[in-house]
């Protein structure tokens, strides 16, 4: 190293300790923009990979088993009522539920108002029939009262739960008074509400009723689907035994296979995840270098006196530019170490505070002060240029007015 760049390493680093507040307030951008960086990316590839490690759990293990091709043709069920109880005796298989949807005609849906200001409407809803596995089957929970169960079931009663998007619109938020709606001319007595599903998310805007129920009253033949929950690793055996299981005399009228679309759309998720990786990157780097850039100009304004007396005292326009340049990218590097700390610290936390296994991108870590210097450096480009333009005979009328 030269001595003159050793001379303007120390009045770079003198100029930007000179005023401890106006360096923390540069500094601060820089620690700002990258712990942003830092923190955003790894929180969200953190949250991403949770959301890739769930639905993975969810692809992997569930079948959902269907009539074959040729079943359409002789116009035979495909699949046996009850089909569930059936399935629950492979080995590896941890629930089961049949699912149906049920053709009611052009029969409505309307609810007996408890509140006589509300009306009763009458509302074209799905109707669903299910077996009393299927709850545990698609992975939901009931905000109020009960599921089905197999006496309901098998004794064909009129009782029925309703998804939260049917209940809302059906004005039931409750089901201690036993509300009733009526299916065309069918009366059911609501005994739950579906809060949420992981799986069949249409079940929230349906009104399910018993498999018996719908067999008894609307001729269901058969479920459309069993849905399977199957232990990690059994999903390949339980596809090959179950079309036997359930069609023992012609296994081919029976197809069992994992959810169409798994692979592709994990890929697009994996898509959305990292284009948000990116486009929240390059605002936190926006926000940090603006920040530094609109600082270091206020600084250059602040010392125009200073400027006009080492530029007549024979400083060249080089080294007046090289000098604020060198004073950005120099608060930048430390911004960058304290804001690559902080946004790792950030990430941990949050992870800790959620139980979530962190994720952090090392090589963003180690090249953070690289990163922060580079800010550092574009952004006092042009305040260094400003300051290099400055006239030594107006920067000193400046400096002394």
């Amino acid at each position: 190293m030269t001595v003159a760049a050793r001379d303007l390493l120390d009045e770079a680093a003198a100029g930007a300790l000179a005023k401890p507040v106006r360096a923390v307030l540069t500094t601060l951008g820089t620690v700002i923009g990258v712990a942003a960086l830092v923190a955003t990316v790894g929180i969200a590839r953190t949250a991403g990979g949770q959301l890739l490690d769930r639905f993975d759990e969810l692809a992997s293990t569930e079948i959902v088993v269907r009539p074959g091709p040729q079943v359409e043709g002789d116009g035979g069920p495909g699949l046996p009522l009850r089909a569930d109880q059936r399935i629950l005796r492979l080995n590896g298989a941890v629930a089961a539920g049949s699912y149906a949807s049920v053709d009611t005609g052009d029969a409505l849906v309307r609810s007996v108002p408890i509140d006589d200001l509300l009306g009763a409407d009458e509302l074209a809803l799905p109707v669903v029939a299910a077996s009393p596995g299927l709850l545990d089957a698609v992975r939901g929970s009931i905000a109020a009262g009960r599921w089905l169960d197999p006496v309901l079931d098998e004794r064909a009663e009129r009782v029925a739960l309703l998804g939260a998007g049917a209940a809302r619109r059906l004005h039931i938020d409750r089901v201690s008074q036993q509300p009733v709606i009526f299916v065309g001319d069918e009366a059911f007595v609501v005994i739950g509400l579906l809060a949420d599903v992981e799986r069949h998310p249409d079940l929230l805007g349906s009104v399910i009723i018993p498999e018996g129920t719908a067999v008894e009253l609307f001729g269901l033949r058969g479920p459309d689907e069993v849905i399977i929950e199957a232990a990690p690793g059994a999903t390949g055996l339980i596809s090959r035994q179950a079309p036997e299981v359930l069609s023992p005399v012609d296994p081919d009228r029976v197809r069992a296979s994992r959810p169409a679309g798994a692979a592709s759309a994990r890929r697009r998720a994996a898509a959305d995840i990292n284009a948000l990786f990116v486009l929240l990157s390059v605002l936190s780097l926006v926000v940090g270098a603006l920040g530094i850039a609109n600082v270091t100009m206020v600084s250059v304004f602040e010392r125009t006196g200073e400027i006009g007396l080492r530029r007549a005292l024979g400083a060249s326009r080089r080294s007046i530019a090289g000098q604020f340049l060198l004073e950005s990218t120099l608060l930048g590097t430390i911004g960058g170490m304290i804001g690559a700390s902080a946004g790792v610290v950030i990430v941990v936390s949050t992870a800790a505070v959620r139980s979530w296994t962190p994720v952090l991108d090392l090589r963003l870590a180690v090249l953070a002060p690289v990163l922060g210097a580079l800010i550092g450096l574009a952004s006092g480009a042009y305040p260094a240029g400003r300051a290099s333009s400055i006239e030594p005979a107006e920067a000193l009328r400046s400096g002394i007015g």
